[in-house]
């Protein structure tokens, strides 16, 4: 089993560390009595002093580092006693009180908020603290001074849960991890030689399998970075290795040291299949795996662990150093007298680079193995796996001067891993420090990344790797320049002038920016002016107009609704103002607005009459008022009250001068108390009938002279009259009633809707008696309508109308009335062309 954990010196020798970075902090007792966690993934470092009981009074710092040891942020601790710090998956520093209380702080060391872990953990205090990352987020395990476990598998979403008691336990366990399985968090426990197993229902007592039988006790336990693995150390000395499901052995390795140690981490790559854990005591290290031989390492200096994907990181008071297993690719190269493909073409590179023959001799060996192809995958790999540049140029070299001896290599894995490392010797640079291998780059993915460097503020790196590997605007550069801007706008030394002006230079010409965020942030760091500044330049309306009423600037929410044309955000926005004005106040900002005033009617015509109606007398609209009475008048279900609102409707259209409205209403009140009257006198329901609906009542039960005094009173047209009287009488099939009416005088609408209204209530015999009286002109429709087809021969004849003629001809038959039809067409014939 090889590890590395330093530069090699060169291309054939190598030593057993990579040293990442010498820290740039300034420790005077290095790590010792601190409170140190680190992120995973290169990610930050925090330190905190211990408490000093004996001086209650002073205040440590809280700091936070680069992984360089580049100053973050620092800030005097000036809450309760810490037990745990931790970082969740987004970089967010929690620190766990004595009392259950965790605060979040970003790494740059702002406040962000705070939540408690329940009155039982408070009650009985915190007695150890994990923090964990799980399949839903940030997790927080605590172990209370009860005894009892109290797990949150989501600080997003707080859901406590409290585990079972774990039998038997009567102080604290000797150690305990938190085990992620099935998307599930679970607690495993050593209490002595026992393991349980704690889930939200029970408490399960669980055995190693092949742990030996010398252990009686666990005294220390690790899981793997993925969760799959598990560790257990013995007083006996013994590390056994196993799934952390407890149900396969991978191997069992003898430390022979029996003292407990500081701190346990699996280092394993991923797709590994030698499982190795690091267990460190003062001032040693050692790593075991799958054979009984173990590898130690001296420290110098207190430090600490932190595993990773693919290793473990080794921080110090000095330094900082990467443990992980040597890449296969990386140990197929660099081994002493290696013939692997990519040792050969690495060879082959460098003589001929020398301008020596041999370099044809090592790519004809490789060649003739046909394995060329496989040579510049191992060193393009292995390129990934490296992180000195100039080694990493070596091989991409090599892998390039294989390259050209391949007809039809595929380019893109070669081109990939330039691009990909040239973004990580960035990130690595001291300055930015983030010591990323390839593995944890692909892991995290680019997005991620420059999530990263955004909340370190380190924007123009962002925003240069983001145009390096050509990523979607939306999703690099214009991102990367909203949380600039949303920064910028927050500083306090510039104007509100300046600073708008930097932003609309900024962003002018990136894609997809909403301002409406940007100015929010202005407004919430309390620079009102310069977020009204910064919504100017807000396309969209629907982003200005929420933030502009949050602010109070409710004429201007108003205007840019209005601009907009959206109706929906009009009346969002006057609705929040009917909420938030006195009516008065709201009354004269819609008066200023006459659309807004306009939809505001609109919504009250159906929503808020009595509103309407103070609309209209503060304005002094008489005739909407008039129009307002008389939709009033017809909910009214009392006539008093009904003609009472037509009454004021009269006395508003008359004060509006529309004399036509106040007639019609006026006669309007008179229908209503004739209606009225004739309810009283002959029992029949006529009030809120219409006039045509009152007379046709009226004649359907024979009351034809209150009919008539009906006609007279209202002046109604002598034709509707006709056409009113004509089909009530029909209907009623009163016939000698409608002889009388034909003779009463001259019919003003003909003769023929006689006939019609006759044969459409089957009596031929009547419609008979109304023929003769019918105009030459509808004569023959007449005779026709009664079935008579002589006589409407002898009147198309007569008329000598071709067009009649041939109407005529169409009802004849060809066999009954062929005489008919011969004199027909005679007559047809005669008839003068047009």
């Amino acid at each position: 089993m090889a590890f590395i954990l330093a530069v090699r010196q060169n291309s054939h020798a190598r030593n057993y560390y990579i040293e990442l970075y010498e820290m740039g902090w300034n420790l005077k007792d290095g790590l010792r009595d601190c409170l140190v966690a680190a992120a995973p993934y290169g990610g930050p470092i925090a330190l905190l002093k211990a408490h000093n009981r004996r001086s209650p009074s002073a205040r440590p710092q809280l700091e936070i580092f680069s992984s360089s040891g580049l100053p973050l942020a620092s800030f005097p601790w000036k809450s309760g006693m810490v037990k745990q710090l931790g970082w969740t998956v987004s970089d967010d520093l929690l620190c766990v009180q004595e009392d259950g209380t965790v605060l979040v702080y970003d790494l740059l060391g702002g406040f962000k908020r705070h939540f408690s872990m329940g009155n039982e953990v408070s009650q009985s205090q915190v007695l150890e603290t994990k923090i964990f990352h799980s399949p839903y987020g940030t997790g927080v395990a605590i172990l209370t001074g009860a005894l009892r476990f109290t797990l949150a598998t989501n600080i997003d979403d707080i859901k406590l849960r409290r585990l079972p008691e774990v039998p038997g336990l009567q102080g604290a366990p000797s150690c305990w991890a938190v085990l992620t399985q099935d998307r599930q968090s679970k607690v495993l426990v050593a209490s002595g030689p026992h393991l349980f197993i704690l889930d939200n229902t029970a408490c399960t007592p669980v055995t190693p399998p092949g742990l030996s039988p010398q252990a009686s006790s666990i005294v220390h336990m690790c899981v793997s970075f993925s969760y799959k693995y598990l560790a257990l150390l013995t007083d006996s000395g013994h590390v056994w290795m196993g799934t952390s499901n407890l149900k396969e052995k991978l191997s069992e390795v003898d430390t022979k040291i029996k003292g407990s140690p500081k701190q346990m981490a699996w280092c394993r790559r991923p797709k590994s299949q030698q499982p190795s854990a690091v267990v460190m005591w003062d001032g040693l290290l050692l790593v075991v795996g799958e054979c009984k031989e173990t590898i130690q390492y001296h420290l110098e200096d207190d430090s600490i662990l932190v595993p990773e994907l693919d290793g473990v990181r080794i921080i110090s008071g000095t330094h900082h150093e990467l443990l992980q297993e040597v890449p296969g690719a990386c140990e197929e190269i660099f081994k002493i007298a290696s013939m692997a493909p990519g040792a050969l073409l690495l060879e082959a590179h460098k003589e001929y680079e020398k301008e020596s023959q041999k370099a044809d001799e090592y790519l004809r060996e490789i060649k003739e193995q046909s394995l060329l192809s496989e040579a510049v995958r191992q060193c393009v790999e292995a390129a990934g796996h490296e992180h000195e540049p100039e080694t990493q140029k070596t091989l991409l070299r090599a892998a390039s001067f294989g390259k050209c001896f391949l007809s039809n290599f595929p380019p893109e894995q070669f081109v990939s891993m330039c691009k990909d490392l040239r973004v990580l010797n960035a990130v690595r640079d001291y300055t930015v420090g983030i010591p990323l291998s390839h593995t944890q780059f692909k892991q995290m993915t680019l997005q991620v990344l420059i999530d990263r460097l955004v909340y370190r503020k380190l924007y123009l790196l962002a925003i240069e790797v983001c145009r390096y590997l050509k990523t979607p605007e939306y999703q690099g550069v214009s991102r990367v320049l909203k949380h600039w801007a949303c920064y910028k706008v927050q500083q306090k030394e510039e104007s509100d002038e300046v600073i708008a002006k930097a932003v609309s230079v900024k962003l002018a010409d990136a894609a997809g920016i909403s301002y409406s965020e940007i100015a929010t942030k202005a407004y919430e760091s309390g620079r009102t002016e310069l977020a009204i500044k910064l919504l100017e330049f807000e396309p969209r309306s629907g982003e200005q107009v929420p933030l502009l009423l949050k602010m109070k600037k409710s004429p201007l929410a108003l205007s840019k609704a209005i601009e907009s044309g959206d109706t929906d955000l009009v009346y969002t926005v006057v609705m929040y103002l009917k909420n938030e004005l006195n009516r008065g106040d709201f009354f004269m900002m819609l008066r200023n607005q006459p659309v807004a005033l306009s939809l505001y009617k609109q919504f009250c015509k159906h929503q808020e009459q009595e509103t309407l109606k103070d609309l209209f007398n503060q304005d002094d609209d008489h005739e909407e008022l008039g129009n307002f009475y008389v939709k009033a008048s017809y909910k009214e279900q009392r006539l008093e009250a009904r003609i009472a609102h037509l009454q004021s409707a009269v006395d508003e259209y008359y004060k509006a001068k529309n004399e036509f409205s106040a007639k019609t209403t006026e006669d309007e009140m008179r229908l209503l108390r004739f209606q009225r009257k004739l309810e009283e006198e002959k029992d029949e329901q006529l009030v809120g009938f219409s006039l045509q609906d009152t007379m046709t009542t009226l004649l359907s039960v024979g009351l034809h002279k209150h009919a008539e005094q009906l006609y007279k009173d209202f002046r109604m047209p002598d034709k509707r009259f006709w056409w009113l009287k004509l089909k009530a009488l029909a209907e009623k099939e009163d016939w000698e009633e409608l002889e009388k009416f034909s003779k009463s005088k001259k019919s003003p609408i003909g003769y023929l809707p006689f006939v019609e209204v006759c044969i459409k209530h089957h009596n031929k015999c009547e419609a008979r008696k109304y023929v003769a009286k019918v105009s030459p002109e509808q004569k023959v429709k007449a005779h026709l309508a009664v079935g008579d087809v002589e006589g409407a021969a002898e009147a198309a004849i007569e008329r000598r109308n071709e067009s009649e003629i041939s109407t005529v001809l169409s009802r004849c038959s060809a066999t009954t009335d062929h005489l008919l039809v011969e004199r027909l067409n005679r007559a047809k014939a005669t008839v003068p062309k047009k």
